[in-house]
């Protein structure tokens, strides 16, 4: 007899249906699994086999053939454990052909026939459900990521046998409930109170997180470069349900999205180590997994003592700041994850770190500083928008008494200022000032006469590049939006000047 069940695989992000036929006919006991099969999918004989019996089912006798169509679809991940055991029930007569052929299912077995959770249910059930399969049965453990998919009838189950049960109609089980994302108020340890001093360096995170810009803090040791970048969450504005969802899904992928946490509820912070390689920070592998950069999408990635990293690690970033999404290519897998991410580094300015403190002297030679800075390349730097300098606090602030502005404060105006991008850029498809195309600066950044006289001279006299003049007329355009003007003011250009002067004093260069 045969049975087909409906399944789902994933590469990267995206979905497509699998069918997971099951046929049982007399002759020689065998069993065969066909269908382009991983050796994880190869596996699932022996789990299957155990989970059936162990739930106190028989295991049918004569030649069984398990075909995962499409056939020339590459299939990995233990995914299709509780279809195969499900088809196997089915082509045997134990389950009800009609009730088991009209759902779509997921899940990996135990041997004691248990659903245990897999990764990447969210995306798969999201892209399920825009092709009509509406009927989901998956694991427990992923019921509530799953649950908030809207129009999707979400059947979650512990057990083979509870599967089966409810298949024969002999009980039942409530879908699970839709649920709306819900704003969460955290308290973070880093805190913009805390930071003494450094008022250039806070209004600086303040412009980069309010349109979303990249940001390089440079300072010598101690001077709280660390501590401001930590702090950077703090002032982050709330998720939107799209941009919640787009993140849920990778971490889905990756696996590393707790089984009751159900959907992400604050923007990622990631903070790789510098001895990260390229696919941990860029993703790779053998299955094409997400890196640290798409697992920061619409979050901060935080790159700690930027010119440690390898240099070849450091020139995988330029695409994706570029483009927002990076591709992945290995032999047997291809997946696109978006990476729209703000980026913040730190560095010290010299090898020892002291160059320009106004306490320690620097023991670095010319050679050695000019080696240093020249791990950062020059493509690599002009993607960044704001290079903020920071020195050594004053005791003065560190012993002041007076309570310093808080990050809820700052996190108000960066949502006002947010709130006035999301609503300009309603009808093009992106929501920040950083994500701008050439064609987008020109309808949406008009430069009052004083401001655009100052940015010709400043264009000639600083050897502006193309790219850099663009994104200086970006942060120019957040700067005016915090200021509540629909003009971009000569004041505006003045400061985002003003964020781009570090090139030509650490690395001879503008633009």
């Amino acid at each position: 007899m045969l049975a087909r069940i409906n399944s789902y695989g994933l590469t990267g992000l995206t979905g497509y249906p699998i069918t997971v036929e099951t046929d049982i006919s007399f002759g020689q006991m065998i069993y065969e699994t066909v269908g382009l099969p991983g050796n994880a999918v190869k596996e699932s004989r022996e789990r299957v086999h155990s989970a059936l019996i162990n739930s106190g089912f028989n295991f049918p006798n004569g030649r069984i053939v398990v075909n995962l169509a499409p056939a020339d679809v590459r299939k990995e991940g233990t995914v299709y454990d509780l279809p195969i055991a499900v088809g196997l029930l089915t082509a045997g007569g134990e389950v009800p052909k009609e009730a088991a052929e009209q759902w779509l299912m997921i899940g990996e077995l135990a041997l004691d026939g248990t659903v245990r959770g897999v990764s990447g249910v969210l995306p798969m059930v999201i892209d399920a459900c825009e092709r009509g399969f509406t009927k989901v049965m998956l694991p427990k453990d992923n019921a509530r990521e799953a649950s908030y998919i809207k129009g999707a009838s979400i059947i979650a189950v512990g057990s083979l046998t509870e599967a089966v049960l409810f298949l024969r109609g002999l009980k039942y089980i409530a879908p699970e409930p839709f649920r709306e994302r819900a704003s969460v108020h955290r308290r973070y340890d880093n805190d913009f109170s805390l930071i003494k001093g450094q008022q250039a360096a806070k209004r600086a995170a303040e412009v980069a997180v309010s349109g979303s810009h990249n940001i390089l803090l440079i300072g010598t040791p101690g001077s709280g470069k660390t501590m401001l970048a930590r702090s950077i969450p703090s002032i982050l504005p709330e998720l939107t349900n799209e941009e919640a969802l787009e993140i849920t899904k990778i971490h889905s992928v990756a696996g590393i999205l707790p089984h009751d946490a159900g959907i992400v509820t604050e923007r990622p912070f990631r903070s790789p180590h510098h001895s990260a390689s390229g696919p941990a920070l860029v993703g790779g592998g053998a299955k094409a997994l997400p890196g640290e950069i798409s697992l920061a999408h619409c979050g901060v990635l935080f790159l700690d003592e930027l010119p440690e990293f390898s240099k070849t690690v450091l020139e995988a970033l330029r695409q994706p700041l570029e483009d927002g999404f990076v591709t992945i290519t290995r032999a047997m897998a291809k997946a696109q994850y978006p990476s729209d991410f703000m980026l913040v580094a730190a560095m010290n300015p010299c090898p020892c770190g002291n160059y320009g403190s106004r306490i320690n002297q620097c023991r670095c030679t010319p050679a050695q500083i000019e080696r240093y800075r020249g791990r950062i390349s020059g493509p690599l730097l002009d993607r960044i928008d704001l290079h903020v300098e920071m020195t050594e606090v004053a005791y003065d602030d560190l012993a002041s008494k007076q309570e310093a502005e808080s990050s809820e404060a700052v996190r108000e105006r960066v949502n006002a200022a947010r709130r006035i991008q999301m609503d300009r850029f309603k009808d093009e498809g992106i929501l920040y000032n950083s994500q701008m195309s050439a064609a987008m600066i020109k309808k949406y950044c008009r430069l009052t006469d004083a401001a655009e006289e100052l940015m010709k001279l400043s264009f000639r006299k600083l050897n502006l590049s193309a790219r850099a003049y663009n994104r200086v007329i970006k942060v120019a355009r957040t700067i005016a939006d915090m200021a509540g003007e629909n003009d971009i003011g000569k004041a505006a250009v003045a400061e985002a000047l003003q964020y781009r002067s570090l090139d030509s004093k650490y690395w001879g260069r503008m633009g």
